[in-house]
């Protein structure tokens, strides 16, 4: 990841209501949710969500795809993946046992879904 997409990731996560959308999407992997829907579950208009999705598309954060008269939007995991690797490529020097702190915090928040036999 170059230092400017980087930039304009942390540029768009930087305003509240963006913010609570893209952590709302992510939490809502792999469904999606309705522009209407978050704009309704985050209590904004729709015309003011519609230019944060925006500024979230343009930084590469979020995807929409068009589904009847809806666009449902859903964060894309793999630029967040990025992003945080973007973070943590020289955490601490390459000193991985000081790392391991932030990495052992990101696999607890992020347990493994179990599929259940059918």
């Amino acid at each position: 990841m170059e230092y400017s997409d980087a930039t304009e990731a942390f540029a768009a996560l930087a305003q509240p209501t963006r913010l609570q959308t893209f952590r709302l999407l992510v939490r809502h992997e792999p469904a999606g949710i309705p522009a209407g829907e978050l704009a309704r579950l985050l209590a904004v208009p729709q015309n003011t969500m519609s230019a944060h999705l925006a500024i979230l598309s343009r930084a590469g954060l979020i995807n929409g795809k068009r589904q009847s008269r809806s666009i449902i939007y859903r964060a894309d995991l793999a630029r967040l993946r990025e992003l945080v690797l973007f973070l943590l490529k020289d955490c601490c020097g390459g000193r991985a046992d000081l790392c391991a702190p932030i990495i052992n915090a990101l696999t607890r928040s992020c347990p493994p879904k179990v599929i259940a036999d059918g």
